[in-house]
């Protein structure tokens, strides 16, 4: 069991009880940017062991009856058919889950916002599609010399050309499917709007990451850092914060860099700006509920081994360039770290290595065991690991059949000879499948099933790219899985 450093009971409490005081710092009414991930943050839950995923939608069904979503999407994005990496959907079918995920929790939204609008016809079709379902939809239009030209963007041919988000509770969730949807802007418009009619309202920010109360070497901000890579975000003492209150808080980039134009915003809009510096708009209270500093220093040197991994794969892929990979590898050189660092991954290359080089995969434990698999007529490498890893959670013999070949025998046939499928080995998912089957019937097989939840939090390597359909088993199973940088096949089409 991996020990945890972080009390997720007190997080939720001094988290709402923060949000409840900024809402009435600004008289009633309050636009929260909530920046990183509102579902499935497992991140978080990497680097801070005891944080729960859902943790942040957690706290906002304490604040239900005050809470109303506004989900913000970039037109653009949707004319790009932008992809979330890590679902492999489309940001504005994201933008459907979200508020499917949003009501199955009991929360209110209230309102979808299409940033960056230019008549796009991906965007215009988004919009109708919203409109058959019921839901509100709003359009905010581009604006030339955002941020730097403040005349123009607090004027009617600025954000008062923008349409009105009408808005029903005291705190508005400002949400998005990813980052560049402008969700910022959204917000900075919404209060331009009420203050021209006369409304008090007022903004915050809500960012997990960086923890602007722990050190700025700290590895939890380090690993927040290699998580941004591909996005150039540099973690920096907040200068604003210091000089104000002559205190150091952590901060990035992005946020320091455009502080003096949004507190000049303020100053437009509201008569004064409330915030000297941009740690001071924030609300998160993540670093104060850090328990065991130890476990979580552990958690994110490895987390920056993951996002090393990560990069050297989406280099490999096409998706990432070399930026990323000399960024993160500097970041695991600072704390200590390298690639053996990681257990799973000598393990995994060793087991390759006796195989002539073939794939193999390494799971480890939560007890420490490691345990691997190797490709077989029968089974890809991943799917022989995870079977290996049940058997071992089960304490069942190595030896021992949990599926019997007349089972996997039937589904090759069907995945080749029906399914056009060119590989006849069962994948992850497949092999779940049959073992399902199996458990039905054989005492043994159930009682493999029975370990499944014991693979949470475990660590897999796997000496070559996996397919999605094995990462998202993994995924879902809480498996962290890296692999190496290299395909199976020369093949020039990967699926």
């Amino acid at each position: 069991m991996k020990p945890a450093g972080f009390d997720n009971e007190l997080y939720l409490k001094l988290q709402s009880r923060k949000i409840r005081e900024r809402i009435e710092q600004f008289g009633g009414k309050l636009y929260l940017e909530f920046g990183g991930k509102l579902f499935d943050d497992y991140h978080a839950s990497r680097v801070l062991p005891g944080f729960e995923p859902d943790s942040k939608v957690r706290m906002l069904t304490q604040l239900r009856d005050e809470v109303e979503i506004v989900v913000v999407i970039n037109a653009g994005d949707i004319e790009r058919s932008k992809r979330r990496g890590d679902l492999g959907i489309t940001y504005d079918q994201e933008a459907l889950r979200l508020i499917d995920a949003f009501r199955a929790a009991g929360l209110y939204v209230g309102s979808v916002v299409v940033t960056h609008y230019g008549g796009q016809e991906a965007a215009v079709q988004f919009i109708k599609r919203l409109g058959a379902l019921g839901v509100k939809t709003y359009r905010h239009f581009p604006i030339d010399d955002y941020p730097a030209n403040i005349p123009l963007i607090l004027s009617d041919d600025g954000f008062g050309k923008n349409e009105y988000a009408a808005t029903e509770r005291r705190l508005v969730v400002v949400t998005a499917p990813g980052g560049g949807s402008g969700k910022m802007a959204v917000c900075l418009s919404q209060l331009y709007h009420e203050h021209m009619k006369g409304c008090e309202a007022g903004y915050a920010k809500y960012e997990t990451f960086p923890v602007w109360s722990l050190p700025l070497q700290h590895p939890v901000n380090l690993a927040y850092e290699a998580s941004t890579a591909d996005l150039s975000d540099v973690i920096m003492l907040d200068p604003f914060h210091l000089e104000a209150y002559g205190e150091t808080a952590v901060n990035y980039n992005r946020d320091i860099g455009v502080f003096p134009v949004l507190q000049t915003m303020f100053e437009r809009i509201m008569g004064t700006s409330p915030y000297k510096s941009p740690t001071d708009m924030g609300v998160n209270m993540a670093g104060f509920c850090v328990t065991d500093d130890e476990a979580v220093l552990e958690a994110s040197k490895q987390e920056i081994v993951r996002r090393y991994f990560d990069a050297l794969c989406a280099r490999r892929q096409g998706f990432g360039g070399q930026a990323a990979v000399v960024k993160t590898e500097l970041l695991m050189n600072k704390v200590g770290m390298t690639a053996a660092g990681r257990p799973v991954v000598p393990a995994a290359l060793e087991r390759s290595a006796r195989t002539g080089g073939e794939p193999a995969v390494a799971i480890r434990l939560s007890d420490g065991r490691v345990v691997t698999g190797k490709t077989t007529p029968l089974l890809g490498a991943a799917a022989a690991a995870l079977l290996n890893a049940l058997k071992m959670l089960g304490n069942i013999h190595k030896k021992i059949k949990l599926i019997s070949p007349n089972i996997i025998k039937p589904i090759q046939h069907l995945k080749v000879n029906h399914m056009g499928n060119t590989n006849p080995r069962l994948h992850t998912d497949e092999v779940l499948i049959a073992l399902t089957i199996c458990a039905a019937t054989n005492p043994t097989a159930e009682l493999a099933m029975e370990q499944l939840e014991n693979l949470k939090d475990c660590e897999a390597h796997s000496t070559v790219l996996l397919s999605r359909v094995d990462e998202h088993t993994f995924q879902r199973l809480g498996v962290n899985l890296t692999c190496e940088p290299k395909y199976q096949t020369e093949k020039v089409y990967h699926k």
